[in-house]
This record gives structure tokens, sequence and C-alpha cells, in this order.
């Protein structure tokens, strides 16, 4: 049974700093690419990041990039997303998300190619 687990959500201020974790088991952690996406209130779900297989590629939304990182730890099946200089429109409900193969691609940001889904972890950033 495959379980995937984010944590790290909670309420910061603006300018502030979170790092979220997501733990996924059951499966083969270290073949897939894996992702980050985040839903606002009355918006749709969009992608934040992608990080393929062995880290060599990673992609990220123009929202955010130089302000979050993604990284995996594949020896414990790990997920991170390091977000500096949060702003108040990130908030959002944040899910982790593990693709069916090893690579992001250009499309990456399209959520039927995720085969795993998190519950998800909130974040609330405040101005």
């Amino acid at each position: 049974q495959v379980q995937v687990v984010e944590s790290g959500g909670g309420l910061v201020q603006a300018g502030g700093s979170l790092r979220l974790s997501c733990t996924a088991s059951g499966l083969t952690f270290e073949d897939k690419a894996v992702g980050w996406f985040r839903q606002a209130p009355g918006k749709e779900r969009e992608g934040v990041s992608c990080i393929s297989r062995y880290s060599r590629y990673t992609y990220y939304a123009d929202a955010v990039k130089g302000r979050f990182t993604i990284s995996r730890d594949d020896s414990k099946n790990t997920l991170y997303l390091q977000m500096n200089m949060l702003r108040p429109e990130d908030t959002a409900m944040y899910y982790c998300a593990v693709k069916r193969v090893s690579y992001c691609s250009v499309s990456w940001s399209r959520t039927t190619d995720f085969g795993y889904w998190g519950q998800g972890t909130q974040v609330t950033v405040s101005s």
C-alpha cells in the first residue's frame, strides 16, 4: 500500500521561511520523479516544483523561482521543499505527488501524470 505524507506546514510572516517534507512508502521512491503542488481556496491546483530521479533535473513554477528549492533524500524516501522569502500569495495547501515515471519533462506540472498524492499540508503566510 502506497502512502505519501507531507509535513512542515504552518503559519509564517511574509519574508519568512518554511521547509516542507514528504515521505513516501510502498513504492520504489528512488526510481520516480516527485513534485510539489499547491492549491489556494477557489483556485486550481498548480505545480510548484518537480525533481527527477537522481536529482538530475529540477523544474520550478515562475512564481517561486529563486525562492523555493526542491531536493530529495532517497535513503530516507523523502522529498523536501525549502521555501524562503515567503509571500502572502504563497498561502495554499501544499501537496506532494509521486510521478509514474523517472523524469519530470517540460510538461511536469500536469497533475494527471502523478499517480500518488499526499493529503496536503497547509502553509499560511501573513502580511
